[in-house]
This record gives structure tokens, C-alpha cells and sequence, in this order.
């Protein structure tokens, strides 16, 4: 007997079509604001009309703002991220993995307690060490007295200095601290034949070999997917970057599109502040829309 779904099926395209509308209306809205004036904007308020000063607002950006600086800072740091997610996440699986590691459980459980407390969590501390990159090896041997031996022998203690603040480095460094990418090269491991270590191992290769020659090549469509999803947070980081840059030059696009909104004025900008998240929002759209069937087979692969 084959059960009538047409009621299912009216329903769930409801819903289907009223969560397409909730995510295009305000898309919409933000273009049509941005294809006016800003002097159109004071005597109507938003309009569904589409205007034709949305090349003016765009050549505004460019010439009186620093967002499009802001979004080489947003694209180095979503591309130091993701690749150095990459890398890191997928030599911590293969370790955990693959070798005979005392500690793997305790090491594993450690690295996803990062998922747990991510960065928006622990930004102060986060932000003490940043500002200072020595400052735990200087506790460390204030701790155990070291710094008295090496004050007796060189006749001064050791005290290091080395704030990353407004660098890409300080931006991009903190946001490795996340398991997830573990997670997910773990996942992926997993569900490989558990003899095919042992094979590559009687055939002559090597744990370097097995990594570069077999691993890495089947690892294709899991380092695809995490990339697009740390390119994303990378991009759209806001909290640490806010915090760990104070000048312009060194700050996001994301952060420079909230700067846009100047504090004494009655009503903000909104055309030019519209113009500028479209602008920023293409890059992250254009990488969804390239590399979306490998994010999809990633995390189908990682599943077990």
C-alpha cells in the first residue's frame, strides 16, 4: 500500500517557500538600499524600488572608505586560517589515528574541548597572550625560579617581549585554537579499511609515504570542505578581530563595515553601509558557489 504524501509534500513546500522568502526579502532590501542616495533614503525610508545609484555607492566605497584594503586583510586571514586548519588538523588525525599513541584519547578529548570553548570564550586570555606572545614562558620561570639562576648568571632575568596585535599573524593565529577540522580528518580515517596502514607498511612505504602518496589523495574532498568552512569563518570573524586590531589598516571587512556607522550622526549611511556588505559578501558567496559539491561529499565521507 503506498501511503498519500501530496498533503507532506504541500506542506513541506510551504515551508520550503517561506524560508526562501525569509532569507531573499532582506537580501532584497539591502540592494534596493543601496541602489539609492542617501538623500533619498532621509525623505522615504526603505523602498522596495531598485535605484540607480548603486555604482555610485560602490565607487564610494572605494574612494572613501578602507574596506577594499579591509577585505585583502579579510582574505589573508581567511586564507591563512583555512590553510593552516588544514594542515594542522590533518597531521593531529593522522597521528591519532594511525600510530600507537599513549595519549591519543586524552589528546583527542583535549583538542575538542576547543569546539566546547571556542574563541569568543576565552578572548581575554586569548588577547594577554597576544599582546605579549612570551608571557606564558615568563610565568613559567618566574614559577620555578628559573629566572633567579638565570638573574645569578647573566645577571638579569629573562623577561621576553613580542605583541602580535595588529598583524595578520595575530589574527590568523588565534582562530587555529578549534578541533573541528580533528574532527572531521579523524571521522574521515575512520571509516578507511584499518588494514590499509599495514598494507602500504608491507609494500615499503613509509608513515611519510603512506601520508603524501595514499592519505592525502583520498583526503581530497574532506581538506575541500574544510577549507570553504574555514575560509568562511575566517571571513566572517568579528569578536577577535575587533578586539586584536585598532587601527584600519590592520582591521577586517567586517569589522570596517561596522566602523561605517558613525556615532553622531542622527540616521547612519545606510546606502553606502549596504553597498559595502554586498561588496564583502561576494568573495565568501562566489567560494560557496565553486567549491559547494565538495563541501557536500566531505562532510557525507566524514560521517561514520
Amino acid at each position: 500500500m503506498v501511503e498519500n504524501a501530496r498533503t507532506i509534500n504541500i506542506v513541506a513546500s510551504l515551508i520550503l517557500i517561506i524560508g526562501i522568502a525569509y532569507i531573499l526579502i532582506p537580501l532584497y532590501l539591502t540592494l534596493t538600499t543601496a541602489s539609492h542616495s542617501y538623500e533619498f533614503m532621509l525623505q522615504n525610508g526603505l523602498v522596495w524600488s531598485i535605484g540607480d545609484q548603486f555604482l555610485v555607492n560602490i565607487r564610494r566605497i572605494f574612494t572613501e572608505t578602507s574596506i577594499p584594503l579591509q577585505m585583502l586583510n579579510s582574505l589573508a586571514v581567511a586564507v591563512g586560517t583555512a590553510t593552516g586548519m588544514c594542515v594542522l588538523s590533518f597531521l593531529s588525525a593522522y597521528a591519532i589515528v594511525y600510530f600507537n599513541v599513549r595519549w591519543a584519547g586524552a589528546a583527542f578529548a583535549l583538542i575538542l574541548a576547543t569546539v566546547i570553548l571556542p574563541l569568543d570564550m576565552r578572548f581575554v586570555t586569548t588577547y594577554q597572550v597576544a599582546s605579549n606572545v612570551f608571557s606564558p614562558l615568563n610565568a613559567l620561570l618566574d614559577a620555578t625560579g628559573l629566572n633567579d639562576l638565570i638573574a645569578a648568571i647573566f645577571g638579569a632575568p629573562f623577561h621576553g617581549e613580542w605583541s602580535i596585535l595588529d598583524t595578520r599573524l595575530g589574527l590568523i593565529a588565534p582562530l587555529l585554537a578549534h578541533g573541528m577540522g580533528t574532527f572531521l580528518f579523524r571521522q574521515f580515517f575512520l571509516t578507511l579499511p584499518k588494514d590499509l596502514f599495514k598494507a602500504a607498511r608491507m609494500d615499503g612505504a613509509g608513515p611519510v609515504r603512506f601520508l603524501f602518496d595514499i592519505l592525502l589523495p583520498l583526503s581530497r574532498t574532506s581538506f575541500a570542505s574544510l577549507f570553504v568552512l574555514m575560509f568562511l569563518s575566517g571571513w566572517t570573524s568579528y569578536l577577535w578581530p575587533l578586539v586584536a586590531s585598532s587601527k584600519a589598516d590592520t582591521q577586517t571587512a567586517v569589522v570596517g563595515l561596522s566602523r561605517l556607522i558613525v556615532e553622531d550622526s542622527a540616521v547612519p549611511d545606510y546606502p553606502l553601509i549596504m553597498a559595502g556588505a554586498i561588496l564583502v559578501s561576494i568573495v565568501p558567496l562566489t567560494m560557496i558557489a565553486l567549491l559547494q559539491r565538495y563541501l557536500v561529499q566531505g562532510l557525507i565521507l566524514s560521517e561514520k
